[in-house]
């Protein structure tokens, strides 16, 4: 019982970073209708930054985070600026193309500039744990899953309790209607892009603590946040939250009872049977094949 607790528990705070970066991407897509698969690759970015941080300056990982954060997210609103506005408003598949083929741009920015080794972050926690009541927690994890709560909590107090998570509602409910009230529907489709990739920033500062990164391992991350953004429902951040502490209670639970081998493919395979009795997700709508962003 012990044990299935602290399973538990690990797999709630891995759902939590989960939860962080696959909220960014779901943000965006909810304001914006973009399926951004260069998410994945600014996670890494972050992870590369971190280490460096880390590596060169000796900058706790997780606090490297406070640089990281911001430091994403302007790459994000300057990406949006430059790559994505002009093509807002065309076709889904022309985003999840130009995306794409940004993904392999930093993909190989990442190659030349910090090499196509292996990279770990291993902070002095990094294989000490906690001791509580009999269980078990590996500091590195809980310390990631306490930093992706947080930036999550704040995240969701800015969309709302402030007027530009009022903007952003507006903007994502009724674009139309958000002009007519005085909204700049363009000014927070690029904010809401940086904030998606600041998120990513924040979570690529944990997952380069948790894991070995290299420069591709942008694309298991995408399928896995796409997974959990499809499983929540496109477009609801609460939806992707509950995804994402179901795909890391899943691993976890898979790894420790099963095989390690299969902890990756059994979230997949909820993911396939949920969608087939509830096609729009856990918490997600059906979307009108016309709709358009204003």
């Amino acid at each position: 019982m012990i044990q299935l607790i602290q399973n538990l528990i690990l797999g709630l705070l891995l759902g939590g970073v989960y939860a962080l970066v696959a909220g960014g991407l779901t943000l965006i897509f909810g304001v914006m209708r973009v399926i951004n698969i260069a998410h994945g690759a600014f996670l890494i970015l972050a992870a590369f930054l971190t280490y460096t941080l880390w590596n060169g300056l000796g900058i706790d990982p997780l606090l490297a985070s406070l640089v990281t954060t911001p430091v994403v997210g302007a790459i994000g609103w300057v990406t949006y600026k430059l790559v994505v506005a002009p093509i807002r408003t065309a076709p889904m598949a022309s985003t999840v193309l130009l995306t794409f083929g940004l993904a392999l741009i930093i993909e190989a920015a990442l190659g030349t500039i910090w090499g196509n080794n292996s990279t770990a972050i291993r902070p002095g926690y990094a294989d000490e744990s906690f001791t509580v009541a009999g269980l078990f927690l590996p500091k590195a994890q809980v310390y990631g899953g306490l930093v992706a709560v947080l930036v999550l909590v704040t995240l969701g107090l800015v969309l709302t309790k402030t007027w530009l998570g009022r903007a952003i509602r507006a903007a994502a409910i009724n674009p139309a209607g958000a002009e007519l009230v005085g909204i700049k529907v363009a000014a927070v489709a690029a904010l809401v892009f940086a904030l998606g990739i600041a998120a990513a920033g924040a979570g690529g500062a944990i997952v380069g603590v948790l894991y070995p990164f290299v420069a591709g391992a942008h694309y298991q991350w995408i399928a896995r946040l796409l997974a959990i953004v499809v499983l929540g429902g496109m477009g609801s951040l609460n939806g992707a939250i509950l995804a994402a502490v179901m795909f890391g209670v899943a691993e976890t639970l898979t790894a420790a009872y099963v095989s390690p081998s299969w902890a990756t493919a059994v979230p997949y395979a909820i993911v396939f049977a949920v969608l087939l009795i509830r096609p729009q997700g856990l918490l997600g709508t059906r979307m009108r094949e016309d709709a358009v962003p204003a």
